[in-house]
């Protein structure tokens, strides 16, 4: 794409910080800055030569030209409301160090979110009447926070955790992954598709049986509305015909009355 005979490229999609939900923002904005190559040097940070040269190399130039476009693209994801933050920070990494401290915490800080994080993983379990997707939603969050904070949770560990919570109804779809598939490499995704394919299944059979039901019940109203015309004309004839001999013979009565 060319504008007044200059080539520009379109910037990628930078996804914006309002204050909540750190841990997902840092994990796209890293994965954001890994596609410009910009993500060692915010990781890390460089050091600037000490005095600085009168006349930097370019090595030095290209390195400060990468991490103030870094910078920019810290700068341009965060709300106005949290841009003063950063607003002293001169380089990438310090933006990005003064962020992880404000949301994530020292180490101490760390420990102590993990421990809640770990017991609330433990004892998530699928809710009655849930949607599996819904379920499943909530384990990546809670998933994704923990490995924001550092947590190793392995994938292995993640599929166990959901086979192990899930309600009754997916008892058969259960035993039929633990018994065919190796769960070292069985995936998330692989496992999310199964269980909805299953739950899937179960909603048609459902739908099916309530449709029996409710054409069973329209026979059965059928043949009870049926049943109740023709007890109806039966004493509706016979109730008439007796009230004309009861009255013909009334009048013949009355005929011979002297």
């Amino acid at each position: 794409m060319t504008s007044n005979g200059t080539s520009s490229t379109a910037q990628p999609l930078i996804p914006v910080f309002k204050g909540e939900k750190y841990h997902l923002w840092r994990l796209k904005m890293k994965t954001m800055l890994k596609s410009q190559e910009l993500w060692d040097l915010v990781d890390n940070g460089y050091v600037e030569p000490n005095p600085a040269p009168a006349e930097p190399d370019q090595q030095l130039r290209e390195t400060r030209k990468k991490d103030a476009k870094a910078l920019f693209f810290i700068q341009s994801a965060l709300d106005d409301e949290f841009f003063p933050r950063i607003a002293e920070a001169t380089t990438s990494n310090q933006a990005w160090a003064i962020l992880k401290q404000e949301y994530i915490g020292d180490r101490k800080v760390i420990n102590v979110k993990l421990q809640s994080l770990r017991r609330e993983f433990e004892t998530l379990g699928m809710k009655e009447k849930e949607k599996v997707q819904v379920f499943l939603s909530r384990v990546s969050e809670i998933v994704s926070h923990m490995r924001s904070y550092g947590e190793n949770v392995s994938n292995e560990t993640v599929v166990s955790k959901v086979l192990r919570s899930l309600t009754k109804d997916f008892n058969h779809v259960v035993a039929a992954i633990e018994e065919t598939k190796d769960l070292s490499t069985y995936t998330f995704d692989e496992l999310m598709s199964s269980l909805i394919a299953h739950e899937d299944r179960m909603n048609r059979c459902c739908e099916k049986v309530d449709e029996k039901a409710f054409q069973a019940t329209g026979d059965q109203n059928k043949r009870s509305a049926k049943s109740s015309r023709g007890r109806g004309r039966g004493r509706g004839g016979f109730c008439g015909r007796g009230r004309g001999r009861v009255q013909f013979g009334d009048q013949r009565q009355q005929k011979n009355i002297p």
